[in-house]
């Protein structure tokens, strides 16, 4: 059975920095491309960026370049994503999702977590 369990969220000020952690079971994240999305109050959830199973990183909100990055850590079976400089507009439910297929696939994804809420507010 696959779980995604996020953690990380919270209230932050603007211009301030949260890390979310997301870690699997039941899946190998090696072989998987691991993602990042978002559903901000009344909004529909967008995709954020999203890394391959090479690595390679594809950001589906420009916005956040520069800001946010996305990054694994094999051994623990966890995708980070660091966001800095945080806005109002990063309000969001945020959601780590993954591909069994090894790409990125934007929002047809395989697996998805419960979520976590980042407030940014002042």
């Amino acid at each position: 059975q696959v779980q995604l369990v996020e953690s990380g969220g919270g209230l932050v000020q603007p211009g301030g920095s949260l890390r979310l952690s997301c870690a699997a079971s039941g899946v190998t994240l090696d072989y998987y491309a691991i993602a990042w999305i978002r559903r901000a109050p009344g909004k529909e959830r967008e995709g954020i960026l999203c890394m391959d199973m090479n690595d390679n990183i594809t950001y589906y909100d420009d916005s956040v370049k520069g800001r946010f990055t996305i990054s694994r850590d094999n051994a623990k079976n966890t995708v980070y994503l660091q966001m800095n400089n945080l806005k109002p507009e990063d309000t969001a439910i945020y959601y780590c999702v993954t591909y069994w297929r090894g790409y990125c696939a934007g929002l047809q994804y395989d697996y998805w977590g419960q979520g976590t809420q980042v407030t940014v507010s002042s």
